[in-house]
């Protein structure tokens, strides 16, 4: 069985260059073949892909968060700019929107939003989206600026309803860990009912450690536990179910095996 983690902010489980060399190498061992790194600012995401530049299994996405919406960077389109000619570099984000957090305001997050998207067009790359209370705003903007290359809603949070509204757009649907939680009916009921061939798989780690692990730091090597609740959701084959996840993977980002 292999495995892609298509979320991970390796940066945020450990800042030591050693450890997260070592995070990825554990996963590895556990059937996660690949790892999409995450970061929320770009100074980390510089950071964090020097420290994993030996780390061939790893791939990186570059953008902006509204966390950081306030203070993006001097110069943050051309940093942008700067790391997507980099090798590994397979997507923009994460970005979005973040209503629960009030990171600024929104007109201000929906404008930084908005321009990261373009980036993604002019440059054909796929976005990593953020969402957090704000589905709305995310699908109307979609609706009008998607790039060609489609998108991913990360660490999916909304219900089934909204779900049937974004297949309609070039989007696939990432479950985290917390997928795996007793009270999760929303997202039990989403990841049952879409077409197996939109769906990701992510850890978000270090947050939303799935229950089997409830009480450590999440981590990628944990994966296997969400794609195990998967298929065992939608009564379907656990080696087909984390084939068909780790080539729709692979198709997202553009990447050859």
């Amino acid at each position: 069985m292999k495995l892609f983690d298509t979320h991970a902010h390796i940066g945020l489980i450990t800042e030591d260059p050693i450890d997260q060399l070592i995070i990825t190498q554990e996963a590895k061992q556990e059937g996660i073949a690949h790892i999409l790194s995450i970061c929320n600012n770009l100074q980390d995401f510089f950071q964090v892909y020097q420290n994993l530049s030996t780390a061939n299994h790893i791939y990186h996405s570059i953008g902006v968060s509204p966390s950081e919406v306030m203070h993006p960077g001097k110069d943050w389109e051309i940093k942008i700019e700067e790391g997507i000619k980099l090798d590994r570099v397979v997507a923009i984000g994460e970005i979005g929107l973040d209503y629960y957090r009030k990171f600024g305001n929104k007109d201000s997050q929906i404008e930084l939003f908005i321009r990261q998207l373009e980036l993604s067009h002019q440059y054909d790359l796929p976005v990593v989206i953020h969402n957090r209370e704000a589905g709305r705003d995310v699908l109307e903007i979609l609706r009008d600026k998607l790039p060609p290359k489609g998108g991913v809603l990360h660490c999916y949070s909304e219900n089934w309803d909204f779900a049937k509204e974004a297949l309609d757009l070039n989007l696939y649907f990432s479950f985290a860990g917390n997928v795996t939680y007793r009270n999760a009916r929303n997202l039990h009921e989403t990841a049952k009912n879409l077409p197996l061939d939109r769906i990701l798989i992510e850890s978000e780690s270090p947050f939303m450690v799935p229950s089997a692990f409830r009480g450590k730091r999440n981590k990628p090597a944990y994966l296997k536990a969400t794609a195990e609740f998967i298929a065992e959701l939608r009564e379907e084959d656990l080696e087909e179910v984390s084939t068909t996840l780790y080539e729709n993977s692979l198709r997202f980002f553009g990447l050859e095996e």
